[in-house]
């Protein structure tokens, strides 16, 4: 317990790959949670500190459980922020809980998954891939080609895809995969051009992804079929930290859902992007992940001090009765599942390399990792009535 007016410095390990083939996602994710870190450190009200142990496994599977179990045995950490993909996530799960750990999992993810050691502040499937494909299903079309990195994600949200395509009697008209980092795109760009599904789902991690969207538009450029704006690519994890890396013009037209883009308009976003403008420089760019990272620290570091310990159950207990206001909105673990409550968006990448937020849910969504409540016939249903409304909704930009 903490005593008399001392700050407890409390161990927090940071394990995100900033090097590799998704290093861009990773940077932005412990960016944000540094620039958390400074804050609470510098605030002196505050009733503790946090003495920051940071690992890069640079995508290195073996890695991940090393430096993981490093942090939890050498480094004393009760708290441990990390790991990207599930397959890095799924490495680290056995060794939190044998040291009876907290991993916050800070990443949209395939879902069907609960455990006991891990609060997942990222997206579940009902809360990226079935409010993304609403949107397709009722503006674009119902067969739909599916390309993934060979890995538990790609498999996973393709699986949900197949799914959601087959309620509403749509054709899956390819599925590809690759392994990560394999940026030999042009097999699935010649099987797309000849199918021509509606939409391509796109579950390609970092370097892949951006080779495929790049590829795509070297296609368009040929073919005028597959233009963004008619025949879209569509992702549940592409964000502002990757776009750079796409370039302006291959970038333009396509499609997203993330829980937070930089544009969207709320009090407390525009104060956190002053934050960054100030902690970073003006031209830095703000993702998903970033806001997640930067969130998800303030989030540990509020059930300590209520907890007055950063042993796993008092942090929980705590967790559970807190609400969060952050710049993705209103924020809540679920004690049942512990996943976040969040608000699924919309966008469309512009030729500035930005996100315009073209949908959003209206109100945050209780993550259904399982998707327990999801019923093929009542997806098929709201897509008649969302199809009905649709013709005079398609790409308002939300102001």
């Amino acid at each position: 317990m903490f005593g008399g007016m001392m700050r407890k410095e409390i161990p927090l390990g940071l394990l995100y790959s900033v090097t590799g083939t998704y290093g861009a996602i990773g940077r932005d994710l412990l960016d944000g949670a540094l620039m958390a870190i400074d804050e609470i450190n510098e605030d002196e009200s505050n009733s503790i500190s946090f003495k920051t142990i940071i690992g890069d496994p640079g995508g290195n599977i073996d890695e991940y459980h090393r430096m993981c179990e490093d942090m939890l045995r050498r480094d004393k950490c009760k708290q441990i922020m990390g790991t990207i993909t599930s397959i890095g996530r799924k490495e680290v799960t056995p060794i939190i809980e044998k040291y009876d750990a907290l991993l916050w999992y800070t990443s949209p993810y395939e879902g069907f998954e609960v455990c006991e050691n891990i609060i997942y502040t990222g997206a579940a499937p009902n809360q990226h891939i079935l409010p993304l494909f609403e949107h397709m299903f009722t503006h674009f079309g119902k067969n739909t080609y599916l390309v993934g990195s060979n890995y538990v994600w790609g498999w996973e949200v393709n699986r949900i895809a197949r799914e959601l395509i087959a309620a509403v009697d749509g054709e899956v008209q390819g599925e590809k995969y690759l392994p990560l980092d394999d940026v030999d795109v042009e097999r699935i760009i010649d099987e797309i051009e000849r199918k021509k599904p509606d939409f391509i789902l796109n579950n390609l991690v970092g370097n892949s992804s951006y080779a495929f969207i790049r590829a795509y538009y070297e296609l368009g450029k040929r073919n005028s079929d597959f233009l963004a704006k008619t025949r879209p690519i569509v992702s549940c994890d592409l964000t502002e930290c990757d776009l750079k890396h796409i370039g302006a013009e291959a970038a333009d037209g396509h499609l997203s859902t993330a829980v937070y883009f930089e544009k969207l308009n709320n009090d407390l976003n525009q104060t956190f992007r002053n934050k960054v403008t100030k902690y970073f420089d003006k031209n830095r760019s703000i993702s998903s992940f970033l806001v997640s990272g930067y969130e998800t620290v303030h989030m540990i570091s509020k059930s300590i001090s209520i907890a007055q310990t950063d042993e796993i159950n008092a942090v929980m207990d705590a967790l559970y009765v807190c609400e969060f206001e952050t710049a993705m909105g209103r924020m809540k673990i679920d004690s049942n599942t512990n996943h976040a409550c969040l608000t699924p968006l919309l966008g469309r990448i512009n030729s500035n390399l930005e996100f315009d937020i073209i949908d959003a849910s209206k109100h945050p969504i209780v993550a259904d990792p399982y998707l327990i409540n999801f019923s093929a016939e009542q997806f098929s249903r709201r897509i008649v009535t969302l199809e009905r409304q649709a013709a005079n909704d398609y790409l308002k930009v939300i102001k």
